[in-house]
């Protein structure tokens, strides 16, 4: 598999000074850096589209978004999987694109409760290749039971692509097949990234 490298961010990585970027004024006085500019991330996301058009070839597939912060990702991810399809063959490959509701979060910190929402109607995965597309995973709890309800539903293949994973001593294990960035245990906004929802 080709998707398990990615960019890592060391624990002492500073990041870039917030003078030298465009910040949201909501934002202008509880930032400390940017961590990672935007060219970087879309440069990386057509990394991982690549991957993940490589890995599933020309099979159709259902891209499964955790809500709220994945849409984001989700969109560009999509449109660069598209691309890959394009650019390398004359018939695009289907696929369908729902979405599912995790939540952990209250404020910052992690509840250690994980809330699943909208599972009622997954038995259309039966069979398929399943891309689930989350924008962080921080421990790897929310995702482990998101995977075991997915299995249930018994789908060809199931893989994971993450933006983020967080590098912390509670992590569960779990690695995400498409990995963009590890980042160290740090709070992180911008690109979408849901906060206290």
């Amino acid at each position: 598999m080709t998707g398990n490298s990615c960019i890592v961010l060391s624990d002492d990585y500073k990041g870039y000074e917030l003078e030298y970027f465009c910040v949201p004024r909501h934002y202008e006085d509880s930032l400390e850096c940017v961590l990672i500019p935007s060219g970087l991330i879309q440069d990386r996301i057509e990394r991982l589209a690549r991957d993940v058009a490589a890995d599933l070839g020309r099979e159709p597939f259902a891209a499964l978004c955790v809500l709220k912060g994945g849409y984001k990702f989700l969109a560009d991810l999509l449109e660069k999987i598209k691309q890959c399809y394009r650019f390398s063959s004359e018939n695009s490959v289907p696929f369908s694109v729902d979405f599912i509701r995790l939540q952990s979060y209250k404020d910052d910190h992690s509840t250690g409760d994980v809330k699943v929402l909208g599972v009622d109607g997954l038995s259309f995965l039966q069979n398929k290749n399943v891309l689930v597309v989350e924008d962080i995973i921080d421990t790897g709890k929310t995702m482990k039971v998101l995977l075991e309800i997915l299995e249930k539903q018994k789908p060809k293949s199931v893989k994971v692509a993450s933006l983020f994973v967080k590098r912390t001593s509670s992590s569960s294990g779990l690695r995400p097949d498409y990995v963009g960035f590890e980042i160290p245990d740090r709070f992180i906004v911008g690109y979408a990234l849901d906060y206290n929802v």
